[in-house]
């Protein structure tokens, strides 16, 4: 039978089209093909162009809010272990443990309430003085008040991740369209039903909008207004050096910063420190709202060195190679949003990660995979509706 017109030919669609093609998107479509569903992930530039190729790969489950964020995070470093055996290629993941650099007393009495909090939901930490902190990292500073330490956390090479989830869907059949762009959302009735793009248009019975920071742009397509904000993140990478620390850092007022911007103004935004296989040590990072801007300045970049050198010593003797800036999708709460949206069946949001799409990435994509197949999802993620902001608006034909 002919389709009525206005309607993609179901030959050139799938069930499912996710679009973009960052950590989050190649998870979920990893996830999907491993339910054995037909999926299209359709991505503007290369796998990893975006803000998962510009960013650093902590696994870090200590800067989660205690709760539900927290238990999501817990579920996804469970999955790591099983992707670094089963995605065709090597993702260089750690489960090195990370710890929390508190460098004063006002800080470390927050940190104790914190860290009880992140207890009661399942996270092993600890709360260790400065000379126990120091036992483990030698090369702490040892003006700093402690550190709370958790083996969980880990780290991963972001840019190996994504293109290891992508390479897997592929492998599972799925297909990957890099370099399309999208320029339309297809609707019929209340629901979606395909993706317009610049080689043409793709049936599908549900997409997907994991584009990141560039998700409102789509949701502009079908009728939605989208709060999520570009929060630029400048990060310093230093020549190789023998190890130096053995594990992931962050500072006390890396948490701060992360859940109220206010804070980071006022008291500076945290720092974050890990050393890659290769030697190099990554060092960030600035968060700004600078709309799309994605380049480095001087100011960024001497605060994070200034800030990472006085938590580390030794790297006042350590060059800096190169230095580059990412955009992460920011949410009013600092939380993603996961889910259908209502009233406009078939479209989904799985956007909004800010600094965490790393960590989360694997539960995100099992968690989407799960609603779009079943109906159902193993966690319950009234928390992540997409509709909490209430700043949806209906949209016309």
């Amino acid at each position: 039978m002919r389709p009525n017109a206005g309607t993609p030919e179901r030959s050139r669609g799938a069930d499912v089209v996710v679009i973009g093609g960052g950590v989050i998107g190649t998870a979920i479509a990893y996830y999907l093909a491993k339910c054995r569903a037909d999926v299209i992930l359709i991505e503007q530039g290369d796998l990893a162009a975006g803000s998962s190729g510009a960013c650093d790969g902590l696994v870090f489950l200590q800067s989660k809010k205690p709760g539900i964020h927290l238990q999501l995070a817990l579920a996804s470093r469970e999955r790591f272990g099983e992707l670094s055996e089963s995605l065709p290629l090597p993702i260089e993941y750690r489960a090195c443990g990370g710890m929390v650099v508190i460098e004063g007393e006002a800080e470390w009495s927050v940190m104790r309430r914190y860290v009880a909090d992140q207890r009661r939901i399942g996270l092993a930490v600890d709360l260790l003085n400065a000379d126990d902190a120091r036992k483990l990292e030698p090369a702490l500073s040892p003006a700093i008040a402690g550190v709370s330490f958790s083996p969980m956390d880990g780290q991963v090479n972001p840019i190996a991740l994504t293109q290891a989830l992508g390479q897997g869907a592929r492998h599972l059949g799925a297909r990957i369209m890099t370099r399309t762009t999208v320029t339309g959302i297809h609707r019929q009735a209340g629901k979606v039903v395909g993706v317009k793009t610049a080689s043409g248009t793709l049936s599908a019975d549900a997409v997907v909008n994991a584009a990141g920071v560039f998700a409102p742009r789509i949701g502009r397509m079908a009728g939605l207004s989208i709060p999520i904000q570009p929060r630029r993140g400048q990060i310093l990478v230093t020549q190789t050096v023998p190890p130096l620390v053995a594990r992931c850092m962050i500072s006390a007022r890396y948490i701060a910063a992360k859940y109220n911007p206010r804070l980071a103004g006022a008291a500076g935004e945290g720092v974050s420190i890990e050393q890659t296989e290769n030697g190099n040590l990554l060092l960030g990072s600035t968060r700004e709202f600078v709309g799309f801007d994605r380049r480095t300045t001087i100011d960024g970049l001497q605060r994070i060195a200034s800030r990472s050198a006085a938590l580390l010593p030794a790297l006042g003797r350590v060059n800096v190679i190169r230095s580059f800036a990412g955009l992460r999708p920011y949410t009013p709460d600092g939380m993603p949003m996961l889910g259908a949206v209502p009233g406009l069946s078939g479209f989904l949001m799985a956007a909004g990660h800010e600094g965490d799409g790393i960590a989360l990435a694997p539960v995100t994509g099992h968690l989407m995979a799960q609603l779009i197949t079943e109906g159902r999802s193993d966690i319950e993620l009234d928390a992540f509706r997409p509709e909490r902001f209430g700043l949806f608006r209906e949209w016309s034909e």
